[in-house]
């Protein structure tokens, strides 16, 4: 069924479309390394968020910088050592959960979740390019906010858009400890189950348990597993239809920037028309980023990639429920940490 947007939603259809391609566009141009932080990031600051300013765009590179930083000090200082590493990681994760909640600048640390997230996932495996991650990262989110810049300028927003913002109620001190421990441990558990299990292909389903994360609560994550799994199956069968129409063509440029384009613009429709932050659409977008940012190449097609995507998502997603499951019901029988009033 076919749902009318907006005047607001179209032109941020329009701008997620082009921060995308355009980001995709300079990275495999320059081929630059690491291109899921080039089509990944504009989907996340043009995307998730419904307005922009230069406060959003300090904190969105802002964010990038820490997670440098920070997976700099941890490959540095701690990957020889399994358990401090562990130990690292927990609060590191920790401290993004707790100012995500307790600060004004959400963006910042869920941005720099995310990112960090990525980077450790890379650096496991490939050590001796920490450097070229490091300076994609920040190239990344500098072409993303100079591009979302650029298109709200080119496409600007409705005054009575810009205006609009809702109040948030504030968690009591036991919520925000509850919410800071159960994200904090089950992504440490993510991580720590990607590393054990050598899952170097899965960064699907490695940002998929970030992304559910963000309710910061038991029923909230239940609500986003089963959208995000949703998102992922559509942005599969999307980016498998593509290949198909493609065929040999794979290896034109301008045609798979144009098909990017395309299924950006299918996505993100569903994405605005569902009004819902995070849900099956924003799911099925960000698949499509990292299938065509991180898997697509003239030498390397994407059916495999979407088959393997879909899969470990699914059952990841369904581990992190499970596991939330039982640190949520753990953390609920202590009053510092029981996130009901």
């Amino acid at each position: 069924m076919f749902i009318e947007m907006q005047a607001s939603e179209k032109k941020r259809l329009l701008r997620i479309a082009f921060g995308t391609t355009i980001g995709f566009c300079i990275c495999k141009l320059m081929n630059w390394p690491y291109g899921v932080f080039f089509t990944v990031f504009p989907m996340l600051l043009l995307g998730m968020i419904p307005t922009f300013n230069r406060t959003l765009a300090i904190e969105f590179i802002a964010g990038a910088f820490i997670s440098a930083a920070e997976m700099w000090v941890l490959q540095t200082f701690f990957k020889p050592f399994p358990v401090a590493m562990t130990l690292a990681v927990f609060f590191i994760f920790g401290y993004h959960f707790r100012f995500m909640l307790k600060t004004k600048y959400f963006l910042l640390w869920a941005s720099g979740l995310i990112t960090l997230s990525t980077l450790l996932n890379f650096a496991s495996y490939d050590a001796g390019q920490a450097t070229d991650m490091v300076v994609a990262t920040v190239l990344a989110a500098i072409i993303s906010v100079a591009s979302a810049y650029l298109l709200y300028w080119l496409i600007p927003e409705s005054a009575e858009s810009a205006n609009s913002s809702s109040a948030a109620t504030s968690p009591t001190a036991a919520q925000i400890n509850h919410r800071t421990l159960l994200g904090a441990s089950l992504a440490t558990i993510s991580f720590l189950v990607f590393q054990i299990f050598d899952l170097k292909d899965s960064l699907s389903a490695q940002v998929a348990t970030m992304l559910i994360l963000f309710p910061m609560t038991y029923q909230g994550s239940i609500a986003n597993a089963k959208k995000r799994a949703k998102g992922v199956t559509y942005g599969c069968c999307l980016a498998l239809i593509m290949q198909i129409l493609m065929y040999t063509l794979i290896g034109n440029f301008f045609l798979v920037a144009i098909s990017l384009f395309i299924t950006v613009m299918i996505t993100a429709y569903f994405h605005l028309v569902e009004r819902s932050g995070s849900g099956i659409g924003f799911g099925a977008l960000t698949t499509i980023g990292i299938l065509y940012g991180q898997y697509l190449t003239p030498h390397s097609d994407i059916f495999y990639s979407a088959a393997y995507r879909f899969s470990s998502v699914i059952i990841a997603m369904g581990l992190v429920i499970m596991t939330a499951y039982l640190i949520d019901l753990s953390l609920n029988k202590f009053k510092s940490t029981c996130n009901y009033n």
